[in-house]
């Protein structure tokens, strides 16, 4: 069993325990300002609630009393805006914003997250600029590759325009982390592990696996009331995700290999919510089924 995780290549690279802190830029996104849309994608909750707003220093400080207990003394961190569209405002809003966030000598990197059609030039050269200061990564919300599925979530923009983001990123130098959302509506195994090959032959450096949840107050929800879609259940869930690393680089990076719903909104599947056990898991069966990163690629485990 071979799978490439973060918190490996973050131990192989600073030599300790590193840890995310969420912070929140007050970015909105075209999908809900009017740009593209009101009410977002179907599965979004509008909440943004991973991080309370406030001057960045203090946000770092509140982040980091949520991890001190398990971080230690000598924890590393990665500053990591995370809700929303962290790139959608003008850079003279944003520099500040990333620079305090990255001031701290503990943080080791800058994680964004956005949307692929929300990189303007201006925003690229800020973020190859602060790359030259400390590691800059952006994260790519994809979901899925299939234009059905990305017409009927309301995702906002076509494959060619993901495509184009990670080339340019690529190109200034700034590492590349994909979000997929395994069990959308209408997709089967077959389709997740295209998307997920898809991402890998993108020339992104890492990925994110997300189990799709049904949250109060989405659209996605009231679909779900009515009976129009189901989610995964927990062995369904394994498996498509099994395909899915199977059929990625072998040199790629996983972030997550599950998603946390906020569980005082979350209506299904409610097995996700006991996230240890999600994640025991997600490794007894990798173990069972000999999972090797790589191998639907013809990619095998070096000699040892």
């Amino acid at each position: 069993m071979y799978v490439h995780m973060l918190g490996d290549a973050l131990k192989t690279a600073y030599g300790c325990k590193v840890y995310k802190l969420a912070l929140t830029s007050g970015c909105s996104c075209p999908n809900r300002d009017g740009t593209l849309g009101t009410r977002g994608c179907t599965f979004c909750d509008g909440s943004g609630a991973f991080a309370q707003a406030g001057p960045i220093p203090k946000q770092l400080e509140t982040a980091r009393t949520r991890v001190a207990r398990k971080a230690g003394a000598n924890a590393k961190y990665i500053a990591y805006f995370q809700s929303f569209t962290n790139t959608y405002a003008p850079v003279e809003q944003l520099r500040p914003l990333y620079a305090a966030a990255m001031a701290p000598a503990d943080v080791a990197a800058l994680s964004v997250a956005t949307r692929p059609d929300c990189l303007g030039n201006d925003v690229l050269a800020l973020l190859s600029e602060l790359n030259t200061v400390k590691p800059v990564w952006v994260e790519l919300g994809l979901q899925t590759i299939f234009p059905q599925t990305a017409r009927a979530i309301r995702r906002g923009y076509e494959l060619p325009v993901y495509d184009a983001a990670v080339r340019r990123l690529k190109a200034a130098g700034i590492t590349v982390v994909v979000h997929q959302i395994l069990g959308l509506p209408g997709e089967n195994p077959e389709m997740m592990a295209q998307t997920a090959r898809y991402i890998g032959a993108s020339g992104a450096d890492g990925v994110k696996f997300h189990l799709l949840h049904i949250l109060r107050g989405t659209d996605l929800a009231a679909a779900w009331a009515a009976g129009d879609v189901r989610v995964l259940e927990l062995p369904e869930y394994l498996g498509a995700l099994e395909g899915c690393v199977r059929n990625i680089p072998r040199a790629m990076v996983v972030h997550r290999l599950t998603g946390d719903g906020a569980k005082r909104d979350l209506l299904a599947p409610l097995w996700s919510a006991d996230k240890k056990h999600v994640l025991h898991a997600v490794w007894d069966a990798f173990a069972r089924d000999n999972v090797e990163q790589g191998s639907a690629l013809g990619e095998s485990r070096p000699p040892s």
